[in-house]
């Protein structure tokens, strides 16, 4: 495996152990043992019912021989059972398919938990590939082997048992040369199992990357076209498949040793009956009768035991599927982000830490960064021993050269990233520590990037808050500006695929909306109006200064007309803070804020004079705010 493969699978998340995997299997069992248990006894009345067919054929042969046979009981008794095993099958299926839905529900509503719950550090630690398989390739998988592979498994064993208590009572010693096939499914079955599950979770990982490098091109086609790289994507690309050939080559190569040798043990135990039946039939030992129905009965039994085998391909790559989306779950730093969003006082946030700033969702709002330090990789710290005391109420610009670290410092006080060192703390409690359904009630990040769901663009709105009316929704838009277009267009009418398209504006305008609604006291902007046209971000800026009024505001500014109208300004260089304090006193100092601020508005320009000539003014991205 190349350095690269060996880089995403560094980035992709985790995967279940073995372990694990039984571990979840035998509680799936045990919440539908009963289910799971009325299947298995339909399954084994409709193989008791196969077993009577032999027995009668067998007693035909002997009275054959006798002068004594009777026809017409023999075709009525076959036919009976016959019917009888056949309704049974129908209605043991139909239990089967249920149970197996039943299941798949459940596991898909596990697995979209487990995921909605993920730090979003870990997601994006991990990339969109990684995740796009486990939701559809994946899910898929497992699908069949929930629906198919699983049933076919429970009825191939319930038959073969049966069958075989069928035949030690025909004659136990017509059961021993069945055992002769024994020693060789053994063996290929250890072998195979051994082997594949690690195969198969190779195979998954060499598609995650196959989809994540295609994500990657589609996503930034402007850019591989303005930088020519297409020929560097293609390589990539190449590679990608190539390492997904190689894998399924192996698992190819599994199945091609495995089958087959399958396949030849499946006449063993036929040829080896006739014969030792027939040797023991030559001295008395046994009737006609009985061989004969032992044979039918060998013959019965090889269609589940080959249905079991070809099924158990279908088990591993199920059982790799789930080994992968059971691994998707909260990284074990921040698992306690999954848990319920109630506090001690029932109502989400701690007891006795409401609101006491407007807006605010529970708490005063206080932010304190303590000695924090952070690094993407190991080693190669991003921000050195940062500490930071933002006051409920207050609005700070965070501003700085580009790589200053600015945008970490931001997803750090917004517990998108937990530190590597140090404390980041709401109220004195850590946020890595908070659930994180209070914790995004409480503190929230906003940027230029957005989102329209496939829904009503009531249904977009409820998001923030479900159980919100339309009387909340109506003011939710009213603040933003919304409002209007959003009555014209319709609160049921259809957005995203296959509905109404939103210009980038209103998309924004639609996200600041379930801004309100959620209610947070805390926000943390990034450039939240940087990709889009000066006039819809105008318009944009007004609807941003209803939201953040009263509430605590920190903007990452890389622009510095953002800082002009904060409170406080925090100067970062080389991931450190080297300024704090208001517009006026730091360009009073003359250091690295006034240094940025003159060079912002044209070299020689008096510090804090406005702009220079020929520069049109720029709206605050933090806006003025009555307080």
């Amino acid at each position: 495996m190349d350095a690269s493969a060996q880089a995403d699978n560094a980035r992709a998340l985790p995967v279940a152990s073995a372990r694990q995997v039984r571990r979840h299997v035998r509680a799936l069992v045990l919440r539908h043992r009963r289910a799971l248990a009325g299947t298995v006894a339909l399954h084994a009345l409709a193989a008791a019912c196969g077993l009577v067919a032999p027995r009668v054929l067998g007693d035909f042969v002997e009275d054959v021989g006798r002068g004594t046979a009777d026809i017409e009981r023999v075709v009525l008794l076959i036919l009976g059972f016959v019917l009888l095993q056949g309704a049974l099958l129908n209605t043991a299926m139909y239990t089967a398919a249920r149970l197996g839905e039943t299941v798949l529900a459940r596991l898909r509503e596990n697995f979209v938990e487990r995921l909605l719950a993920l730090p979003l550090a870990t997601v994006d630690r991990a990339g969109t590939g990684d995740l796009v398989t486990r939701t559809t390739r994946d899910v898929d998988e497992l699908s069949v082997a929930v629906r198919s592979a699983v049933p076919d498994v429970l009825v191939s064993l319930t038959t073969i048992v049966i069958t075989l208590g069928g035949l030690v009572v025909v004659g136990p010693l017509l059961a021993l040369p069945c055992l002769v096939a024994v020693p060789v499914l053994w063996g290929a079955t250890r072998w195979y199992l051994r082997r594949a599950r690690a195969g198969y979770l190779r195979e998954s990982e060499a598609y995650a990357r196959v989809a994540e490098g295609l994500a990657e091109t589609v996503e930034g086609t402007r850019t591989v076209e303005a930088f020519g790289l297409a020929g560097r994507r293609a390589e990539r690309a190449d590679r990608d498949l190539r390492l997904a050939g190689e894998a399924e080559r192996y698992t190819l190569r599994l199945r091609t040793v495995f089958l087959p040798v399958s396949d030849v043990s499946y006449v063993l135990p036929v040829v080896a009956t006739l014969i030792v039946g027939g040797l023991l039939h030559a001295h008395g030992r046994v009737s006609l009768a009985a061989v004969t129905a032992a044979t039918l009965y060998v013959q019965q039994v090889l269609g589940p035991v080959d249905r079991l085998l070809s099924r158990l391909d279908d088990l591993q790559v199920g059982g790799a599927s789930l080994a992968r989306l059971t691994g998707v779950d909260p990284d074990p730093d921040t698992g306690s982000r999954t848990g319920s969003p109630s506090g001690p006082d029932g109502k989400g946030t701690p007891a006795g830490a409401r609101a006491r700033t407007p807006g605010a969702a529970g708490g005063t709002g206080r932010l304190v960064l303590k000695d924090v330090t952070f690094a993407y990789q190991a080693g190669r710290n991003v921000l050195h021993g940062v500490s930071l005391d933002i006051e409920p109420g207050e609005r700070l610009a965070v501003v700085g050269p580009s790589g200053a670290g600015k945008t970490t410092l931001g997803r750090l006080l917004a517990g998108v990233h937990p530190p590597g060192t140090g404390s980041v703390t709401l109220d004195g409690v850590p946020l890595a520590d908070l659930p994180l359904p209070r914790l995004r009630r409480q503190v929230a990040l906003v940027t230029q990037e957005h989102h329209v769901f496939g829904d009503t663009l009531r249904g977009n709105l409820l998001l923030a808050r479900p159980d919100a009316t339309d009387d909340d929704v109506h003011r939710a838009l009213e603040v933003v500006g919304a409002l209007d277009w959003a009555l014209g267009l319709g609160l049921g009418a259809r957005l995203g695929a296959g509905g109404a398209d939103l210009p980038p504006a209103r998309a924004q305008q639609l996200s600041l909306a379930r801004l309100v609604l959620a209610d947070p006291h805390t926000l943390v902007l990034d450039e939240a109006t940087s990709m889009l046209a000066p006039p819809e971000a105008r318009d944009l800026e007004r609807s941003l200064a209803a939201v953040l009024e009263g509430r605590t505001v920190v903007a990452v500014a890389h622009r510095l007309h953002t800082a002009h109208d904060a409170d406080r300004v925090a100067v970062m260089e080389n991931g450190r803070i080297s300024e704090v304090g208001p517009h006026d006193e730091l360009l009073a100092r003359g250091g690295a804020y006034a240094a940025l601020w003159a060079s912002w508005h044209g070299e020689g320009k008096t510090p804090g004079a406005g702009p220079a000539p020929g520069r049109p003014p720029s709206g605050p991205v933090v806006p003025p705010v009555t307080r």
